[in-house]
Parts: structure tokens; sequence; C-alpha cells
């Protein structure tokens, strides 16, 4: 399988819904689908990690439920303009800069 770039997925997704998916949603209406899906990892989380056990019917698809949060990030970076590779970039360079010692020396990482 071809490794897909954040640039790479933008764009797929993009022609995903001007093929098939007729428009985008709202930028509110992706916000929420956004909160739902991470609502949805959060219940495999606490079933595979946490003290819960799964339903009937239920099934360990944390990677679907990362690839769904995945995807509606996208589309709100996509409507809003972010281009997600250099948001990524200057993400990991502030942290990088804030952060380069701060966890090093916490005592409770040890």
């Amino acid at each position: 399988m071809e490794e897909i770039s954040i640039q790479k997925a933008q764009q797929l997704v993009d022609e995903w819904i001007h093929k098939y998916g007729v428009r985008y949603f709202s930028e509110l209406t992706n916000m929420t689908v956004l909160t739902e899906e991470v609502g949805e990892l959060a219940r495999v989380m606490a079933r595979k990690y946490g003290d819960q056990s799964f339903k009937p019917g239920e099934s360990d698809n944390l990677s679907d439920e990362m690839a769904d949060i995945f995807w509606v990030l996208i589309c709100l970076a996509n409507q809003t303009g972010v281009n997600l590779t250099e948001a990524f970039q200057k993400n990991l360079e502030k942290k990088t800069n804030r952060d380069k010692e701060r966890h090093i020396n916490n005592p409770k990482l040890k």
C-alpha cells in the first residue's frame, strides 16, 4: 500500500467530497461530527484499555475510529483553508521549543 502524505490526504478527501459527497457539510456540522467521532474512539478505548467490556455487537475498531477522526479533521482543514502539513510542522516546532527539557526533567515520567 502506498504511503499518503498529509497534503495528499487533504487532496484525496476534497476529491472524494466533490465526486461522492456532493458538498462539504457546514463547518459547524463537521465540528459536531468530529466531536461525535472522538466520542466513538473514547468508547472503544474505554472497552479495550479501561475497565469496561465490549457490548454484544461492538468491536475493537480502534483504527477505523481514528481514521474517521482524521477524515473529519481534514474536511475542516479543507473548508477553512488550513494546510495541515504546514500547521503540523509549526506545531512540532512549537512543542519542541516549549517542551524540549520539560518532559526529560519531569520526575513523574522516569
